[in-house]
């Protein structure tokens, strides 16, 4: 589709230890990761896919991922780079609701969320050991507008959820095709990096270890079966080569 741009949104970056990176496997020390969003100028309306970490609430609750996150990172201040406000997203939808993919909700009161039944559910009545994961819930404070999914969605022409469930109970990655260049999988945490896919580790953070497996095996599937580019969601060494606002793809 050809009128379809995509742009990549800069939200700051975090650190976590190698071995919640790639879980058994390492190495460990410090690693800095890249958060970003995905915002989808459709003609069916302007879909944003995660919108990053809220540097208040990470400074606050989880100080110890030493947060990197400039004013202009903000999903307003990359919205502002493109000439648009949060008012002008019609829709967000998030991978899951851990904190570093939820922090801009809060911003889009005028958008439809979309939002997978179990990931809702498991967000508010999560196990313990996923508290700090779901520890900001400001995504739902504000009131939105849910709509509720299962399974694979397709969301508009050219735009697919993916069920890709084992990092959280109702984790989705997004397909989205283009007119002018490859389609564009985004994997959310399902794949932290290339060298999750590469090696089939998953990271250390997981409701489901074994389905985790079967998610990153069904990534490399659908990547496969649609000629895809994948976009994994904390990869610092693949990031650094992707274009981000305002620059796009079409």
């Amino acid at each position: 589709m050809s009128d379809v741009r995509v742009y990549l949104l800069d939200t700051g970056t975090l650190v976590i230890d190698g071995y919640h990176l790639y879980w058994n496997a390492g190495p460990g020390g410090e690693v800095r990761f890249p958060c970003y969003g995905v915002l989808i100028d459709h003609p069916e309306g302007r879909f944003l896919f995660d919108t990053g970490y809220d540097l208040e609430h990470v400074n606050k609750v989880l100080p110890f991922e030493k947060p990197q996150q400039a004013a202009e990172q903000t999903i307003p201040g990359q919205l502002k780079l493109l000439g648009l406000g949060p008012d002008d997203i019609t829709h967000v939808i998030n991978s899951h609701y851990h904190f570093d993919h939820v922090g801009g909700n809060k911003y889009c009161t005028k958008a439809t969320t979309i939002a997978h039944r179990k990931e809702l559910e498991q967000s508010h009545n999560c196990q313990p050991f996923e508290r700090l994961g779901y520890s900001d819930l400001s995504f739902d404070e504000i009131g939105p507008r849910y709509e509720l999914i299962d399974g694979d969605t397709e969301l508009a022409k050219g735009i697919t959820l993916i069920e890709t469930p084992g990092h959280t109970a109702g984790h989705m990655s997004l397909l989205v095709a283009l007119g002018h260049r490859r389609p564009m999988l985004f994997t959310g945490d399902a794949a932290y990096t290339k060298r999750s896919i590469d090696a089939t580790i998953i990271s250390g953070f997981h409701l489901d270890p074994t389905a985790s497996v079967q998610s990153l095996r069904r990534l490399s599937s659908v990547a496969e079966e649609h000629d895809a580019e994948i976009f994994y969601s904390h990869d610092a060494e693949a990031f650094a080569g992707w274009q981000v606002a305002p620059s796009y793809y079409q």
